[in-house]
């Protein structure tokens, strides 16, 4: 009985190995090949963000997933370039309205 055990428990060890040395080998099926250590695809334009340009971006994937600081840095310029436009947005409304009384009056 003892002998039953041992063997399920060292399967159970070994596929468990070779499951992790194939996925570090292999990769996790990403759609880009993976990039070269130490190397960065995260680039976005200094203004006029566009939505071309945020699904072109690429991060360097580490061992549980993407590099947080890649990530934390392109939704920060994102965040930028949302506020930038909205106040664009409201800026070109008061003129509207500003124009709007003023034909009015």
């Amino acid at each position: 009985m003892i002998t039953a055990v041992l063997y399920l428990l060292v399967m159970v060890v070994v596929g468990a190995l070779l499951f992790f040395a194939a996925s570090a080998v292999f990769g996790r099926s990403e759609q880009a090949a993976p990039l070269p250590p130490g190397t960065t695809a995260t680039v976005l334009p200094a203004d006029d963000v566009s939505g071309e340009d945020v699904r072109a971006l690429r991060f360097q994937q580490v061992l549980r997933g993407y590099k947080a600081s890649e990530v934390d840095w392109a939704l920060d310029r994102l965040a930028h370039e949302l506020d930038a436009t909205r106040l664009r947005a409201e800026r070109a409304e008061d003129q509207v309205r500003a124009l709007t009384r003023k034909g009015e009056s």
